[in-house]
């Protein structure tokens, strides 16, 4: 008989795969204190929580995890240029398989891409995925996406733009299923097995930006990145990341027990919707949804990408960094 903890981790790792978010129905899924807030919310006055929304959201948004997010993310990625250009050798190569002061680094996905393609496990490649392994899993998976790729940070900016004329009723924004990312992994994977080429390293946008800002990118393949990110401004917003990327996946799965998360306390929270806007993965925060927390206490689920944005975003503090056992980051 599964427990009702085992049965959330089994129903986040669905999410990350594609399954839409249920809303919680039977009430063994809430815990006693998850129910006494959710009815303490439902006495309070609506006009009271209407007035206390406005006067938050009056207050200036800071943007400290965003801004540290992307000096990491552009230190990294110069950090590749540097070595490479003064032949420094600190961190040579680039993400897809680098070494960092002698320790081989290899991307999870591309080391599984290649083994597909080769049809046997490599043992170098075994090794060179090892730190990368433990990293992951200490920081969150998907961490990866928005602290290290590059193509997020385009993306990022290109949703900005995407966001701008849907405002000014220019475009509007067309979800597709989300799916068709696990998909896309099962293809790829078939394809590497079946042409016995790592046919996604060819087409990958953090690869190709990577290895463009290193040593020179054709122009084939960041004419291909910049269709990608022109589709994501007109038509689809974060298409590549949200709907195709299968390294979001492969580190998704590798982020299932990492004690790094983002935790949602639903006490204070004014359930505006603020943090579902902003976020790359809304999916991972159905819980804030009013009467959707089964505890007081929720950690948001492995296909977050630890960004930031929604921690940013929350008047209340409602989502925070932490530390599994750990107080919280500030």
């Amino acid at each position: 008989m599964t427990t009702p903890l085992q049965r959330r981790y089994v129903d986040q790792i669905l999410v990350m795969l594609g399954k839409e978010p249920a809303k919680p129905r039977q009430a063994g899924e809430f815990t006693a204190r998850a129910i006494k807030v959710h009815e303490l919310k439902r006495m309070t006055n609506k006009a009271d929580i209407e007035a206390a929304k406005e006067a938050h959201r009056a207050n200036e948004r800071n943007h400290k995890w965003r801004n540290r997010r992307w000096a990491t993310l552009i230190f990294a990625n110069l950090l590749f240029v540097v070595s490479f250009y003064f032949d420094i050798q600190i961190l040579e190569g680039a993400l897809t398989a680098s070494r960092f002061v002698g320790f081989h680094l290899i991307d999870l996905n591309s080391a599984l891409q290649v083994m597909l393609a080769h049809k046997h496990i490599i043992t170098n490649l075994l090794i060179g995925t090892g730190t990368v392994l433990v990293l992951w899993i200490l920081v969150g998976g998907r961490s990866f996406c928005s602290w290290i790729c590059p193509y997020h940070l385009l993306a990022e900016w290109a949703e900005n733009i995407h966001l701008w004329l849907v405002k000014k009723k220019l475009v509007t924004d067309t979800p597709i299923d989300r799916r068709l990312r696990t998909v896309f992994w099962i293809v790829f994977a078939l394809l590497a097995i079946v042409t016995g080429y790592t046919v996604y390293e060819s087409i990958s946008p953090t690869g190709i930006i990577s290895r463009a800002l290193i040593y020179g990118g054709s122009a084939l393949a960041l004419l291909w990145v910049l269709a990608l990110l022109v589709f994501e401004v007109f038509f689809v917003r974060r298409a590549w990341c949200r709907y195709a990327c299968p390294i979001g996946l492969t580190y998704g799965v590798v982020g299932i027990v990492t004690p790094l998360r983002i935790k949602y306390t639903v006490e204070g929270c004014f359930h505006e919707g603020d943090c579902r806007k902003v976020c790359l993965v809304p999916h991972v925060l159905d819980t804030v949804i009013k009467g959707r927390a089964v505890d007081t206490e929720v950690p948001i689920g492995p296909d977050c990408t630890r960004c930031g944005l929604c921690v940013d975003t929350c008047p209340t503090g409602s989502l925070q960094f932490d530390v599994k056992g750990l107080a919280k980051l500030m």
